[in-house]
């Protein structure tokens, strides 16, 4: 199925949802074959992302023959890899590796940077990295968003990124760090970088308008990069006091799924972080928190 089928056909209600503790990790298997995320920690980047996608059914599942694929890693920042400010190069690599391998026709990379896009490109090596893997790695264009209908409480309409809203399949890979406003970015959060006009104008009454905007353009598979996380000072970072080296990935075709997952990195509960409360709220989930079979794989 193609993104775009798959994003009209994608609906999930979601009734009286309450504050749900983080998850015991479930084992046992259910009726459906794969489980609905992966928590694999201990290994590299690729080593991490190959065991994941090994329990989780293979890249083949979600990117096929012929797919124009973007990978969204978080270029926002002017860091080295060591400071935790961008998605680990090494993983975005080992995706877009993945991603040819699955039969991708072009695999795209980009993202609307906060420092200087060349210098934000350069130093986080993803654009290295990530040529060298084979991907067309891209600086945004102003003059390519489209302005698409959003239909939200806060948010009626909003800019997208024209190449984002055309590929066949997108694999979200946000690097999971602390953040000043919002407590947390994850793949929620990291989907700002395809948004224009004044994001700025989103951190007011943030967890709603996110929410209203990222229901629009979620994500074929959010990768969470966890090999380190920022831990404070976020998001730009600068401090390697602040980095914590965790070796983990984190994987799911729900993005909100993915984000609570990611929670147990901080120490957090759903209450303590709105917009992915408000998320399970507004239906953008695809499973429950009580309900999720979780595979966690230890390198």
């Amino acid at each position: 199925m193609r993104r775009r089928q798959f994003l009209k056909r994608f609906s999930v209600g979601t009734a009286a949802l309450g504050m749900f503790p983080l998850l015991n990790w479930q084992k046992s298997a259910r009726a459906n074959p794969f489980p609905h995320a992966v928590w694999v920690q201990g290994g590299e980047p690729a080593e991490l992302l190959e065991a994941a996608l090994k329990a989780y059914g293979g890249l083949e599942r979600f990117v096929q023959k012929g797919d124009v694929v973007v990978v969204k890693p978080n270029i926002g920042w002017d860091r080295p890899p060591q400071l935790a400010a961008d998605t680990n190069p090494d993983l975005v690599a080992a995706i877009v590796k993945a991603c040819k391998q699955a039969g991708a026709k072009e695999v795209k990379v980009f993202d609307r940077t906060c420092n200087n896009a060349r210098r934000c490109y350069r130093n986080s090596k993803i654009q290295q990295m990530a040529k060298q893997a084979g991907a067309r790695v891209e600086h945004i264009r102003r003059n390519k968003f489209k302005t698409i209908p959003i239909d939200g409480v806060e948010i009626k309409e909003w800019p997208i990124y024209d190449e984002y809203l055309k590929a066949d399949k997108v694999i979200n890979v946000p690097i999971a760090k602390h953040h000043g406003i919002s407590r947390v970015t994850l793949g929620l959060k990291n989907l700002m970088g395809v948004m224009g006009g004044n994001r700025g104008a989103i951190h007011n009454h943030f967890a709603e308008k996110l929410t209203d905007i990222d229901r629009k353009i979620l994500p074929t598979l959010t990768i969470i990069d966890a090999y380190r996380i920022l831990t404070a000072n976020g998001p730009a970072g600068g401090n390697p006091a602040d980095v914590q080296l965790t070796k983990t990935l984190i994987m799911s075709d729900c993005t909100v799924t993915a984000d609570y997952l990611a929670l147990e990195l901080f120490g957090l509960k759903l209450d303590e972080v709105e917009h992915i409360r408000r998320a399970y709220q507004k239906g953008l989930a695809k499973y429950t928190p009580e309900h999720l079979n979780v595979r966690k794989i230890i390198l």
